[in-house]
């Protein structure tokens, strides 16, 4: 197996485009909009730079990772001769299941068709195929160069042999993968995303502010990041999706997104991408988000 396609070339989609090609595949990074494939070989350009900077890499080794990439802006030109695909594109359920039923009639019969989803059935994406029994989750950690982890998602019709084969490329890549079961969430979103909310709530009831939340955890709990800054990192809007997943699929009220991530969203403030979210990243570095906007919004 030596060619890949990657369907989305934003955050995800470059960073697996970027980690297949270091490892000797040939890949072809999809996506309908040619700027944004542009972007995307610039920032693999860069993270590439960093790493021959670091000594990670040579300079050899990044010319040769960027050669063994290739773009398209046709999804059927893209995947006609891919042995694996991996899906990249927006988490949203509608998108994605119309990429699947393209995929399906796209690729050659027995092509392992995966989803980077962080959240979104496995088992739901497989039945818009012909060939649910080939359809797999392949959620890789942002920021995919960097993070050892990969959740491998067996839907309901999911092969023991697809997954061990989708098991066995992550560990060609250098991955430490971890298959799990298809319910919402899998295990890292369902464990993740409840913090972040319950954050989120903390701040919203003025039970302490931004800064006093991400320190108790950064310090009390030793984690690398507090939780709004990492929703920031994450995206508000995938936080907020991921959360509907979970409410939806549960049914539990414990998964309901707090009302001041569903304002946040609805006004655009999604966090880094947006440069404004709990903090602000307007400046050369992060600060508190002060807009009067934002204690409007209840925070």
């Amino acid at each position: 197996m030596k060619n890949i396609s990657v369907i989305g070339s934003g955050t995800m989609g470059n960073g697996i485009v970027h980690v297949f090609a270091q490892h000797g595949f040939q890949v072809t990074m999809i996506d309908i909009n040619p700027a944004a494939l542009e972007k995307a070989l610039a920032t693999i350009g860069k993270n590439l730079d960093r790493q021959v900077t670091k000594a990670l890499i040579t300079e050899e080794v990044k010319a040769q990772t960027l050669a063994n990439i290739a773009t398209s802006t046709d999804l059927k030109t893209g995947v006609e001769n891919a042995e694996f695909v991996i899906e990249a594109a927006t988490e949203n359920v509608e998108a994605k299941l119309n990429i699947f039923k393209q995929l399906d009639e796209f690729t050659k019969p027995g092509v392992i068709l995966a989803s980077n989803t962080s959240s979104i059935s496995i088992t739901k994406l497989g039945a818009a195929t012909k060939r649910p029994e080939h359809v797999i989750g392949m959620h890789f950690m942002n920021p995919v160069p960097m993070m050892k982890l990969v959740e491998v998602i067996a839907g309901f019709k999911t092969t023991n042999e697809v997954t061990k084969t989708t098991v066995d490329l992550c560990k060609t890549l250098g991955k430490i993968p971890v298959a799990v079961y298809d319910y919402p969430g899998f295990v890292a979103n369902r464990i993740l995303m409840p913090m972040i909310n319950e954050a989120i709530y903390t701040l919203y009831e003025d039970v302490a502010g931004v800064e006093a939340i991400d320190t108790v955890m950064k310090l009390g709990m030793a984690h690398p990041m507090g939780p709004l800054q990492l929703a920031d990192f994450i995206g508000l809007d995938v936080c907020l999706a991921i959360l509907n997943v979970l409410y939806e699929g549960f049914g539990n009220q414990k998964y309901a997104p707090c009302p001041l991530l569903v304002k946040m969203v609805t006004a655009g403030q999604l966090g880094v991408k947006t440069k404004m979210g709990f903090y602000d990243y307007t400046g050369e570095s992060k600060e508190l988000n002060t807009a009067p906007n934002f204690k409007k919004l209840g925070a």
